[in-house]
């Protein structure tokens, strides 16, 4: 992950993230800058999202030269418009064609976003809103259902997503559907129902759940049914504190990623 690091960089989130390891980060110095700051809010279900600093802007072209460059798997979150600009650049960089995953900035999941978004989806490999953001976008004005969420991810391939649609839908799981074969749902890894002390904060579970996304999609060969597993594994670490997760020599929050792949699976396999 690219970090931009400002002149307030706060320390103590410098050594929360060394425990990492230095393979995890590229730091980008901004000595003149203050380090970008957004405020989450939560309502209910509803999420508000606002920057209180200026944001540092981050292109394609700023990988070329470190040891990101080229990657194969290329996640991004911002508006439609500055999606489009992401993918003429790529476009533009001879001998790199990366599997796109593009999720939409949430205050930018509005009806007048849309035909900006139905220009950038035939370059999008894979589009990944959350159930709200997708509802929005479309002008649903039902809140967010198994069957509204699945007919919104019907009309997204309609309007050009090249691969697949992701949407994440908090507690109901992820629906995927792909042009080839149509649309399954994977269940939440923790049920707030059963297990209300594991769900502690939601922030930055979406990020959480696409890089596992990307990962899921080199070790499973590009199966992006299975790789939903892996980001739901993925999200779930996120949503148990405040803030990062632990790792250890156990795992993260003593807890393996592995052992949580296959039970998440023996799930699903029960209810087949």
């Amino acid at each position: 992950m690219i970090i931009d690091r400002g002149h307030d960089f706060p320390s103590k989130i410098q050594h929360e993230l060394e425990k990492y390891g230095s393979d995890m980060w590229l730091f980008r110095d901004q000595p003149e800058s203050q380090t970008t700051r957004a405020l989450n809010s939560y309502r209910g279900d509803h999420r508000g999202f606002e920057y209180l600093t200026p944001r540092i802007r981050i292109t394609p072209r700023d990988l070329e030269g470190t040891k990101l460059a080229q990657p194969t798997m290329l996640h991004f979150i911002c508006s439609p418009s500055r999606a489009s600009d992401i993918m003429s650049e790529v476009d533009n960089i001879s001998n790199w064609s990366p599997t796109t995953i593009y999720e939409p900035i949430p205050d930018r999941c509005i009806p007048e976003e849309l035909p900006a978004l139905v220009k950038v989806l035939p370059s999008i490999s894979i589009l990944s809103p959350n159930a709200e953001e997708a509802l929005s976008l479309l002008s649903y004005s039902s809140p967010p259902g198994k069957e509204s969420i699945e007919l919104a991810a019907k009309q997204f391939l309609e309007l050009g997503v090249k691969d697949s649609v992701i949407i994440r839908s908090g507690p109901l799981g992820a629906y995927v559907t792909t042009r080839e074969k149509g649309g399954k749902w994977i269940k939440a890894y923790w049920d707030k129902s059963e297990r209300p002390e594991k769900v502690i904060d939601v922030t930055g579970a979406g990020n959480s759940f696409l890089g596992g996304l990307a990962a899921g999609l080199e070790i499973a060969g590009y199966d992006v049914y299975e790789a939903t597993f892996y980001a739901t594994v993925s999200a779930s670490y996120i949503i148990e504190q405040e803030g990062l997760p632990v790792m250890s020599a156990t795992g993260w929050n003593e807890d393996s990623p592995s052992t949580r792949l296959e039970l998440l699976k023996k799930r699903h396999q029960s209810t087949m």
